[in-house]
């Protein structure tokens, strides 16, 4: 995949330009990429949760063109730790967590295509327990601003992660890009996870 780099436009008509461009190169992503790049993406993650003993991690379930799989998050509870899903709120707002527990856990959410657990709900605050919090992102720059899709979500709920939390996006190799549109509201990510790199602490000198 070739992520065509738009030209330099700030705010949120940058962020429009940005998004555009990256769904349309992950719409050209052949189902065996997607395949090659889950299993890479499951075999950093024993790096990833390197010691942290028995943590808990807040993952996803990604959907669509999202690089991963349901299988990652197996990968995650198999090290010992705890894995919390999101669970999208009725009105705009932070998410709410449960816990996975395996496939049989998921549920149809309330957007079309997204699977969410369906346990006991464990309220906005729950991120707060996470060592590590895999975001799903449509890209990340060297300083660690995040593209979301523009919902607000994760803006939202990551203010309650735990200060000490590693924030890590998830996306494809040239997803990580030099500069991306940001806001002051927008959380900062400190890793990102790609699968030809692995782990990447941000930011990243220039």
């Amino acid at each position: 995949m070739n992520t065509p780099q738009p030209e330099h436009v700030t705010g949120d008509a940058g962020k429009r330009e940005w998004r555009r461009a990256i769904s349309g190169a992950r719409s050209a992503v052949s189902a065996q990429q997607q395949v090659a790049e889950a299993n890479a993406l499951a075999a950093a993650i024993p790096g990833l949760l390197d010691g942290l003993r028995s943590p808990t991690v807040c993952g996803y379930v990604p959907f669509g063109s999202e690089p991963g799989s349901i299988g990652l998050l197996d990968v995650v509870r198999n090290t010992g730790a705890r894995v919390l899903l999101p669970i999208v709120p009725d009105e705009p707002g932070p998410l709410e967590w449960a816990e996975y527990t395996g496939t049989a856990s998921l549920v149809p959410g309330r957007y079309r295509g997204i699977l969410e657990p369906g346990g006991p709900r464990l309220g906005a605050a729950a991120i707060g327990d996470a060592a590590v919090v895999l975001v799903p992102a449509l890209g990340v720059d060297r300083q660690g601003a995040r593209l979301g899709r523009g919902a607000g979500f994760y803006d939202r709920s990551l203010v309650f992660a735990g200060a000490e939390a590693r924030l890590v996006a998830v996306v494809r190799d040239d997803e990580l890009v030099d500069r991306l549109p940001a806001e002051p509201h927008d959380v900062r990510m400190n890793g990102v996870l790609t699968p030809g790199n692995g782990l990447v602490t941000l930011p990243l000198e220039q």
